[in-house]
């Protein structure tokens, strides 16, 4: 070979090496983002609980802070419970006078049932109604206590699962109904990622898939698993009718975009220094077996 022809195939092995990159980056592109499951729209999700009361009361003490992270059963809030414990100490005393009388009665019945014939029908019977009274009275009297001694519990307002307080706005002195909410606790376990994936994608999505997920502001990946797929979106295009009949849009755009499917990703373990924020914008990535992956190109 000539010294004149090895420029010449240096050029030529060149540009095929640089032609079979390209078709790897095109094929490695096309896969990635043409055939397998990936999307950027996510969103970190959480579970949201309104703490609200069960009783109407002033509230007295706030024993927490804004963001300020909790644990199941820590106190969050205080109300005034006088009026509540005065209600409890007349239903104690309630059941103590009703206590007295029913012995009393019961006395009463058993001495007159002893005299027999001494005794008239009448008294045994006035007897026996009488304490069958009381007894009923006296079980009132309980159930009011009961009531009582639960409403002076719900005056100290608990947290219900492990979160983090969120937009804290009560303040002492302000008062506090019932269904009102007082503060909202963003629960730290329920954390997950809603990924809305293009409807030709979701046929190759199995429940128990690997996925990585890509959180912005974040530049470490994190790992989970498919959860679930939605079983329904809401379909713009029919709207209610007054007579029963489907009402459709009579217009048709001749531009039809895939709908987006919301598909449930399960976090694993998140790393130490990881922040969760309910809401944040995320980018999952399903990772699918090389099998499976073949049959989007079908």
């Amino acid at each position: 070979m000539s010294n004149r022809a090895l420029p010449l195939l240096a050029k030529l092995l060149a540009t095929f090496a640089v032609l079979a990159v390209a078709l790897v980056a095109a094929s490695w592109l096309w896969h990635h983002y043409g055939v397998a499951p990936w999307t950027r729209d996510g969103r970190l999700r959480a579970n949201v609980v309104q703490v609200s009361s069960d009783v109407n009361a002033l509230v007295t003490e706030v024993r927490v802070k804004d963001d300020q992270p909790v644990r199941n059963g820590d106190v969050l809030l205080v109300l005034d419970p006088s009026r509540y414990q005065l209600a409890l100490d007349r239903a104690e005393a309630a059941i103590a006078a009703t206590t007295a009388a029913l012995q009393q009665a019961t006395r009463e019945n058993r001495r007159n049932t002893v005299l027999g014939d001494l005794s008239t029908r009448e008294q045994r019977e006035q007897g026996a109604a009488r304490v069958a009274e009381l007894r009923a009275q006296l079980q009132q009297a309980i159930a009011q206590r009961d009531a009582a001694r639960l409403d002076v519990e719900r005056t100290v307002v608990r947290a219900s699962v492990d979160g983090v307080v969120t937009n804290l706005e009560i303040r002492p002195g302000e008062y506090a109904a019932p269904g009102r909410r007082l503060l909202a606790l963003v629960e730290t376990a329920s954390f997950r990622v809603d990924g809305y994936f293009e409807e030709t994608q979701v046929a190759l999505i199995r429940v128990g898939d690997p996925a990585v997920i890509r959180i912005m502001g974040i530049g470490r990946e994190l790992r989970g698993t498919v959860a679930s797929i939605a079983g329904g979106i809401e379909d713009r295009e029919r709207g209610p009718s007054g007579n029963g009949l489907a009402n459709i849009t009579p217009n048709y755009s001749w531009v039809r975009l895939a709908q987006r499917i919301p598909v449930r990703i399960q976090l694993g373990e998140v790393p130490d220094g990881v922040r969760l924020i309910a809401g944040r914008t995320a980018s999952v990535a399903v990772q699918l077996p090389a099998g499976r992956r073949t049959e989007g190109d079908e």
